[in-house]
């Protein structure tokens, strides 16, 4: 493919190379051919290089373009580079991910089911009820102190079983 054109005077002979890996060479005043026909074949060829040209332009390349897309020029990254559902690579990794996540909660539920009735208690109103050390001291009637060392024990042990 040409990325340029070829000057008026230097058009003497042409050129044309076939897919399959033949070619042909045109010219002027051989085999009948005049400079109106090479003029419009020319035309076209230059059309093309045009063309190709402004496809150029206008699709730009960022080596970032396999990123998740943030940034200032995130607009301009193909949404198809970034695409990693086809890489067997990605899908292992995302497998090995589940697996591992899937795993530890196992883990997770075995261990508070070894919690005492006060442990579990505390663990249901700091995160299901996403209540505060304040007040589960509050509700419960013991300083804010107390609950506080008694996630620490909770954490240490669910740390050292999962």
């Amino acid at each position: 493919m040409r990325k340029f054109k070829t000057a008026e005077d230097n058009r003497t002979n042409y050129i044309y190379y076939f897919n399959d890996g033949t070619s042909y060479t045109i010219t002027p005043g051989e085999k009948g051919e005049n400079a109106t026909i090479i003029s419009q074949l020319h035309a076209m060829d230059d059309e093309q290089v045009d063309a190709d040209r402004r496809e150029d332009y206008h699709c730009p390349v960022h080596y970032q373009a396999y990123s998740g897309g943030e940034g200032e020029d995130a607009d301009d990254r193909n949404p198809y580079l970034c695409d990693t559902a086809a890489d067997p690579l990605e899908q292992m990794l995302a497998s090995i991910r589940q697996q591992e996540h899937s795993d530890k909660l196992d883990r997770l539920k075995a261990t508070l089911s070894t919690l005492t009735d006060l442990q579990r208690d505390t663990i249901y109103k700091k995160f299901y009820r996403n209540m505060s050390n304040v007040d589960i001291a509050a509700e419960e009637g013991v300083s804010e102190t107390a609950i506080r060392n008694r996630l620490k024990k909770i954490y240490a042990q669910l740390g050292k079983k999962i």
